[in-house]
């Protein structure tokens, strides 16, 4: 049998004739850019997240770096952030104009609140908490350090959406929070885009300036600023698949569930919500002594997987001038040669899962 690591083709397969009725709505009426479908979407995300407003960007990264800018990043300004993340979380500040500091993260690959205020300066300004693989991060426990230090919480909720914590979803809980839209995340565009959410009305006024080149009207500039705007036939697809987020996230949490409880009695660390999180599952990764090996294993039996991800960014050529060295993050650094990421996408199959359950337990056995 043959599991593929994501099948991107078959979700839009399903739901194509509405996917094109939609986009086709919008070739129609000529609203390409801020238009009625992304004040939709912008809405409808918004309420997802409970929070008062979302503002649709061009994608993860922008949403990170307009944020750096709306809270007021300045060079010297440190932000701290998790080694272990995608690398936009680390870019994003210095693009900002920022300096990144790491803090080591727990078992669960979020931040250790612990070390996030070890690495607390007179020079930081702000903390970009991840929500790595969907599992939202100790938000209680880092809201606090920040509000003791007087420090911004922006929340990278790349891989989360819908996520929550103590019955509270994420993406309201810092000052902003973005998420992605690339066509790997849980709720995908047709290319690339992203989304900033908020609770403070001054924030959402000046992003809804500063992605639109800095524009107070089509003819006056407030300030110099950026083009970064998700365009409406992203949102009139995203609209189509808004709809049926719940159930996909749902299905990623059953598939979550059946894998954890079969591999929970093996030599490896398979990941489990506790009580009060709700996962989304972006990734399903678990941390095995023998990757490599089942890694190889897997793939031999038609199971592809993913390493998310073999490279932390302190050890990436683009930070050498950072300072950081080897053994500064030690769980990070032994995650990254433990973890693996195995299917976990709604279109699996239950004969899929099942197959996957099983070679994993034969590998072991």
């Amino acid at each position: 049998m043959q599991v593929p690591y994501i099948n991107l083709a078959l979700q839009h397969k399903l739901i194509k004739g509405e996917i094109l009725s939609s986009i086709g709505n919008v070739l129609e009426n000529g609203q390409f850019i801020l238009g009625e479908e992304l004040a939709k979407f912008e809405k409808a995300f918004a309420v997802l997240h409970g929070t008062k407003y979302a503002i649709g960007v061009a994608n993860g990264t922008d949403a990170l770096f307009l944020s750096l800018k709306a809270i007021g990043i300045k060079p010297s300004d440190e932000v701290i952030t998790a080694p272990n993340s995608f690398l936009a979380s680390a870019s994003s500040i210095v693009i900002a104009g920022g300096v990144p500091v790491f803090a080591d993260v727990k078992e669960d690959f979020n931040l250790d609140p612990e070390k996030v205020e070890k690495a607390i300066t007179p020079q930081t300004k702000a903390i970009i908490v991840v929500h790595l693989t969907g599992r939202p991060a100790p938000m209680d426990e880092l809201m606090a350090i920040a509000k003791k230090h007087n420090l911004h919480i922006i929340e990278d909720a790349a891989q989360a959406v819908g996520a929550s914590y103590k019955n509270k979803p994420v993406g309201g809980f810092g000052t902003t929070a973005c998420f992605s839209l690339h066509p790997l995340k849980n709720l995908s565009a047709g290319g690339d885009g992203g989304v900033i959410t908020t609770n403070d009305e001054s924030i959402y006024k000046y992003l809804l300036v500063a992605r639109n080149h800095g524009l107070k009207n089509r003819d006056e500039c407030a300030f110099w600023s950026y083009n970064s705007r998700l365009d409406n036939l992203q949102a009139a697809l995203l609209n189509v698949k808004m709809k049926y987020l719940n159930n996909w996230t749902e299905r990623r949490r059953h598939i979550a569930n059946l894998y954890y409880e079969q591999f929970k009695n093996l030599p490896m660390i398979a990941p489990h919500d506790k009580p009060y999180e709700k996962a989304v599952y972006h990734t399903f990764i678990i941390q095995t002594e023998k990757r490599n090996a089942l890694k190889e294993y897997l793939a031999g039996k038609g199971v592809d997987t993913k390493i998310h991800y073999p490279l932390p960014i302190h050890y990436q050529e683009a930070a050498k001038g950072l300072g950081y060295k080897k053994g500064d993050f030690p769980v990070t650094e032994k995650q990254a040669e433990t973890i693996l990421s195995i299917p976990v996408y709604p279109e699996l199959t239950d004969e899929q899962v099942n197959y996957v359950i099983e070679e994993v337990g034969n590998f072991y056995n």
